[in-house]
């Protein structure tokens, strides 16, 4: 989420309290049609505000364990007091590994937060590499458990590739976690706000994109076919406009689209859309679709 649209939620919230108490096609010169791989709209739930407004991912291990979610809520009193004040879009290894991405107002670090199937937490700190963003919106795993993807605020020709904090035996917490590997896109994208893999070579990504002048329509559900499965080399990503995300609330004005999960064990996406100004409180909903 970016800075103005925290604040934003941040003024709203504070509202409310007051209240309470007083009371698949590129170029910006087409119009997306339906790409062949189409996800159709199935249902919707609710997103908290607080605790759900920025992120999900399912979880396998342990056996029935609940969805996870991310929001302004969900941030550790003892990490925002060191300055990790805001958590992106997290995601789930296939053994159980809980990873969040974490980010600051300011400085040369970026952090992921790991919680083993154990229920243990642990830390690692990534110093960012030369021109490397500092916003940290997201992090996706490889089906294999050995590499993590996660990506840059703005509009960007790549992902980054790291070893999964936690998993890759190349990673500790006491060591600074290295970015291995650059996912080199054929079309740029803008303000991604959380990617998630479909299969091995096959991510897809919710696109905050306000403006509509890369694929023809403003916050698309993208579609990233890579060149080859993650690991420790560079390789390509062809890009893909699926279909715009509902934008559907009682209140007009910017939405905007956070985090993304596919859980390959009932094959359902799910999508958190965020309500424009006061209906951030009210209509603000995580959209579940499948594939058509």
């Amino acid at each position: 989420m970016s800075l103005r649209a925290r604040q934003r939620c941040h003024t709203v919230l504070t509202g409310l309290a007051v209240l309470a108490l007083s009371l698949a096609l590129a170029g910006p010169a087409h119009a997306a049609a339906p790409a062949a791989d189409s996800w159709t709209e199935v249902g919707s739930d609710r997103a908290d505000p607080l605790t759900e407004s920025q992120g999900l991912a399912s979880v396998e291990v342990p056996a029935g364990s609940p969805n996870r979610y991310t929001g302004i809520g969900t941030v550790p009193l003892g990490l925002s007091a060191r300055g990790w004040n805001h958590v992106g879009d997290p995601d789930a290894t296939y053994d159980g590994h809980y990873i969040e991405p974490y980010q600051r107002d300011s400085g040369n670090t970026k952090m992921f937060r790991v919680q083993a199937p154990d229920g243990s937490w642990s830390e690692y700190v990534h110093t960012l590499s030369a021109g490397e963003a500092l916003n940290n919106s997201w992090s996706a795993v490889s089906p294999d458990g050995q590499w993590m993807l996660a990506g840059e605020w703005g509009t960007m020709d790549r992902l980054l590739v790291f070893p999964t904090p936690g998993v890759n035996p190349a990673t500790s917490p006491s060591a600074d976690l290295p970015r291995a590997a650059t996912v080199r896109l054929d079309h740029a994208v803008r303000d991604v706000q959380g990617c998630d893999f479909l299969d091995a070579t096959t991510l897809l990504c919710s696109s905050d994109d306000p403006e509509g002048t890369l694929f023809g329509l403003t916050k698309p559900l993208l579609r990233v076919d890579l060149s080859a499965a993650p690991g420790g080399g560079d390789v390509t990503g062809h890009v893909t406009a699926l279909r715009q995300l509902p934008l559907r609330s009682a209140c007009s004005g910017g939405f905007e689209a956070e985090g993304v999960d596919y859980d390959r064990r009932t094959g359902t996406l799910r999508v958190i859309v965020v309500s424009p100004g006061f209906c951030v409180l009210t209509d603000s909903k995580t959209y579940r679709f499948t594939r058509g």
